[in-house]
């Protein structure tokens, strides 16, 4: 299997995610193939936006533009990005130095819009305290949800993902007791069991991967960020096409039945973003698929 090896991988202690546009009347070839040679997979997951391949007549036929939603008292948005990158590592240092040279092999083409430090907290937690990624699939599930097989090379091992900056507002999120936060999340925080007993608009009920026809399970990676700013949650899912995160997303925002996820009450997503994540060849991305 030619999957990048940190889509599949546990979440690492700390990351950071580097967010790049194109520049106008720029040529992302050469870039792109300084890029693939140092992108192991591993210490980094790369990810290309559709804007981007469009620049250069290239189509991967599942890859599209995030879908934005406007619903009562929030908006999801879409903010589509050229590339994308998922720093792994357990040293933050190791961050900056990778920063820079990525930031240094694209000069010529691309622009770095933004950059999120993340972190692991406690088991995998999201910073309300509960479990995140619960219910991913596992093993050979896990590459049936997350991985391109059977369309032959260039494309098998690829991945598509979904990329969401969620800002909570934690103090809110605390006032409320308990309970409510259970019912919120459809979850006890103390034993992180779900109960059946939820409201309709508990996050478990309106996200169950194993209740949409067909089944929308896909593999989680989210980590938590912090800065000056706020903080949230990093959200990342991996699957093999976007069906799965669109039914997910459109029940979560109410186009289903008109009940919205109950994580509205405390958070919202300030961005949200497609991309197509290559293989990989004997350490290095295969941008085969795009002719490069």
């Amino acid at each position: 299997m030619n999957a990048q090896p940190g889509i599949l991988a546990p979440v690492p202690r700390l990351a950071r995610y580097l967010s790049f546009q194109l520049r106008p009347d720029t040529d992302p070839g050469p870039c792109l193939k300084s890029l693939a040679a140092i992108a192991d997979g591993e210490s980094m997951v790369v990810g290309l936006g559709a804007s981007l391949l469009g620049a250069m007549d290239q189509d991967i036929e599942a890859l599209d533009i995030f879908p934005g939603y406007s619903s009562v008292g929030f908006d999801v948005p879409s903010t589509p990005f050229s590339l994308w990158c998922w720093l792994r590592h357990e040293d933050r240092g190791e961050h900056v130095h990778a920063t820079h040279q990525i930031e240094h092999l694209l000069a010529d083409a691309f622009d770095i819009v933004d950059v999120i430090d993340a972190f692991q907290y406690r088991d995998s937690r999201d910073l309300t305290g509960y479990i995140d990624g619960t219910e991913n699939p596992q093993g050979d599930e896990a590459v049936d949800a997350a991985i391109v097989q059977g369309e032959g090379p260039g494309m098998d091992g690829s991945s598509f993902v979904a990329v969401q900056q969620w800002m909570h507002d934690l103090d809110h999120f605390n006032s409320f007791p308990e309970a409510e936060r259970d019912n919120m999340m459809g979850r006890r925080l103390k034993d992180n069991e779900e109960f059946d007993e939820a409201p309709e608009s508990a996050h478990v009920k309106r996200a169950a991967q194993e209740s949409f026809s067909p089944e929308a399970f896909m593999v989680r990676r989210s980590m938590p960020w912090a800065s000056a700013d706020g903080e949230g949650l990093v959200f990342t899912a991996f699957g093999r096409n976007f069906d799965a995160f669109d039914a997910v997303l459109s029940r979560m925002v109410g186009a289903e039945d008109g009940i919205t996820d109950a994580l509205f009450r405390y958070t919202r997503p300030i961005t949200g973003s497609y991309f197509w994540c290559p293989p990989v060849i004997d350490g290095r991305l295969d941008l085969s698929a795009i002719e490069l």
